[in-house]
């Protein structure tokens, strides 16, 4: 980072916001200066979905060249930053550490904050990042370790006076860690209540789109109908749908792309997505039911059906992530304004499983559908029998009355 420190201080920038009507992310920021070494203008940009983001964009900017901060350098994505100083930020760590270290970073970082700028990571980034995590299943030590490695490569960055404070050091995540854990032991309190609210959520979720663009609301529904992860909507293609017996062979799952570290630290992510295989690493088969026919119908005239093609893509055709549909759609906007607060995209998976087990789907079946590696996963899903639940209590309150009874013995 030796460019940083060679940079004068207090760069004038000037800055514009580009307007662009039609496309999902319409606010393109701009900054401007001039280079005092060769006198050559000159400019970066980033897209935002709201004026209020881009804005904010250009005033961290602004306050990074004030400081003597490059301005390249002060839009570099926390993946970008790692990648260049993850020896530096790990120095003095014992080998034995760091490779757990480096493991948090390539599998849980990089994918859920790798694409941000640095400048625009907040404690509340963060302690939704862990959430997320903690939600996919990752253990104490492995949220331990992946938030270690951010406090370490963001510590860096204040040290390279890029940002000001570490927005990583988060407290509490412990007990978030518990909440979490209660909403993944009952996933049936984060589901719909049936295909009309679907419907509704996958409406309001096209209007809020700019412009409005019915591809999101189709993945919606498709991955709520199919209990399938957004990753796995992603990587349908057309030669997985049959749509004679109307069913879907899940062969693949969308995923952001872990690239190569510099110097050999194993790996990180430059950005992108990939197709890996699904989370089990086997195919499995989803009924397709009629309620998602037309949706099906309409993806494969959209993309010509084309054998190699993907079912759902964004607006500009090229793959769809959970991030992207986030913040194309305004999801959290949505959401809460529909009172589904609690619902995420992953949200939509459980909605499908607790429908399908509502319906009388044996649980043997429901576990080969949702791809799960336990049974005690997929019977999360089955709804109490309070009936059965009862008749339990009252058969231990018998045994125990029973066993409290003094042990008469007869005399003779």
């Amino acid at each position: 980072m030796s460019d940083i420190i060679n940079l004068p201080v207090a760069i004038s920038l000037s800055s514009d916001i580009e307007v662009r009507d039609g496309l999902a992310d319409a606010y393109r920021a701009r900054v401007r200066w001039t280079d005092p070494h060769t006198k050559k203008r000159k400019s970066i940009s980033e897209t935002f979905a709201t004026r209020v983001e881009a804005e904010e964009w250009i005033g961290t900017a602004q306050g990074a060249a004030g400081r003597g901060v490059d301005p390249h350098v002060a839009a570099m994505t926390v993946a970008e930053y790692g990648t260049a100083n993850m020896q530096l930020a790990l120095r003095g760590i014992a080998r034995k550490t760091t490779d757990p270290y480096l493991a948090g970073w390539r599998k849980r970082v990089v994918p859920v904050l790798g694409h941000l700028p640095l400048t625009m990571v907040s404690n509340g980034i963060v302690d939704r990042a862990i959430k997320a995590w903690i939600s996919d299943g990752a253990s104490r030590s492995t949220v331990k370790s992946s938030l270690a490695v951010l406090v370490l490569v963001m510590e860096q960055a204040v040290r390279d006076e890029i940002i000001e404070r570490n927005p990583s050091r988060v407290f509490g995540w412990q007990r978030q860690y518990e909440l979490v854990e209660d909403e993944v032991d009952n996933p049936r309190a984060l589901a719909l209540a049936d295909f009309h609210a679907l419907q509704t959520l996958s409406a309001a979720l096209v209007a809020k789109s700019n412009p409005p663009y019915q591809g999101w609301g189709d993945a919606v529904i498709f991955a709520a109908c199919t209990a399938a992860r957004i990753g796995e909507v992603s990587g349908c293609l057309v030669r997985d749908i049959n749509t004679k017996d109307w069913l879907w062979t899940v062969r693949r799952q969308t995923t952001p792309s872990p690239g190569e570290l510099a110097e050999g630290l194993t790996r990180s992510t430059g950005g992108g997505l990939v197709d890996k295989g699904t989370k089990g690493r086997r195919s499995r088969v989803i009924p397709l039911i009629p309620q998602v026919h037309e949706t099906v119908m309409r993806r494969l005239k959209a993309v010509g059906n084309k054998p190699d093609a993907r079912l759902f893509t964004g607006p500009r055709g090229g793959p769809i992530s959970t991030a992207g549909l986030r913040r194309a759609t305004h999801w959290n906007d949505v959401v809460t304004a529909l009172g589904y607060e609690y619902l995420t995209r992953h949200g939509l998976r459980h909605t499908g499983l607790t429908w399908m087990a509502d319906s009388g789907v044996k649980p043997h079946v429901l576990q080969k559908i949702a791809g799960h590696g336990s049974i005690t996963t997929t019977q999360r899903y089955l709804h109490p029998d309070y009936e059965t639940i009862a008749e339990a209590g009252e058969l231990l309150s018998n045994h125990l009355i029973e066993r409290s009874r003094p042990n008469l013995r007869s005399v003779e």
